[in-house]
């Protein structure tokens, strides 16, 4: 068993068993499986679609409507049927569908009425605007700045992770001292700190960090795997999304 679906285990919950490739060849929505897969998936990476609305012009109430509404649609239809080779990866094959949703939502029922009523996901919508709000101002396109969004989603799941792998031990404060070091710049004198106050040598902090940023590795690896759709784009996807990230 490879490293990453190792680590994937260790994370427990529904993707333990279930990748986006699962839910792509299932393309049935009358199956559980199908449809609590992709329920999870859009519960964990709806809010760079929710910013990508507000960022194409929508106002709040009609970026949650639409919001919702998007979800309704894929989790209620069997939009997974007609899914192309070039939505393999989950995170384009939400963008290509919320852009063709938006294209007829005209021509569709109002959001409040899709589902039967039923509201698909619990979003919170009054965070997500909070959030929306607290973004500095760019240049970028919607597109570029959705792919962002996608990047720094996967990074914080990857880091949620290692919280709870530190849950109730002793690693906990350590892990919260060490997180800094993940993905920032190390500047002079941090280890030292860090050393200090956790009573460990400068030595030894640095080697913790290897070993953390290992397993922040391994837990990244496994996200990304959870939204393509075979386990060789998994290097690729890290490497666009790094490439994102920096531009």
């Amino acid at each position: 068993m490879a490293e990453e679906d190792r680590t994937a285990q260790r994370g427990g919950g529904l993707f333990a068993t279930t990748q986006w490739s699962l839910v792509l060849a299932a393309g049935d929505s009358r199956s559980p499986q199908s449809r609590e897969a992709l329920a999870a998936l859009c519960e964990t990476y709806w809010y760079p679609v929710y910013a990508l609305i507000r960022h194409l012009g929508h106002d709040v109430d009609s970026a949650r409507d639409s919001a919702q509404g998007f979800f309704a649609f894929l989790l209620e239809k069997q939009v997974l049927k007609v899914a192309r080779p070039d939505r393999g990866r989950f995170r384009a094959f939400l963008k290509t569908s919320l852009r063709h949703y938006l294209g007829h939502e005209r021509e569709r029922a109002r959001a409040q009425k899709r589902g039967s009523g039923q509201v698909p996901l619990s979003l919170d919508f009054d965070e997500a605007e909070s959030r929306f709000r607290l973004e500095p101002a760019h240049e970028q396109t919607p597109e570029v700045l959705f792919e962002k969004r996608w990047a720094r989603t996967l990074m914080t799941c990857a880091l949620e992770r290692l919280r709870q792998e530190a849950e109730g031990s002793s690693d906990r404060e350590r892990i919260r001292r060490l997180e800094p070091f993940l993905t920032g710049p190390v500047v002079d004198g941090a280890y030292e700190e860090v050393a200090n106050a956790l009573g460990m040598t400068v030595a030894a902090v640095r080697a913790a960090v290897r070993r953390m940023r290992k397993r922040y590795g391994n837990y990244l690896r496994a996200e990304v795997a959870r939204t393509v759709n075979v386990p060789g784009e998994v290097d690729e996807e890290l490497r666009y999304l790094f490439s994102v990230i920096r531009s």
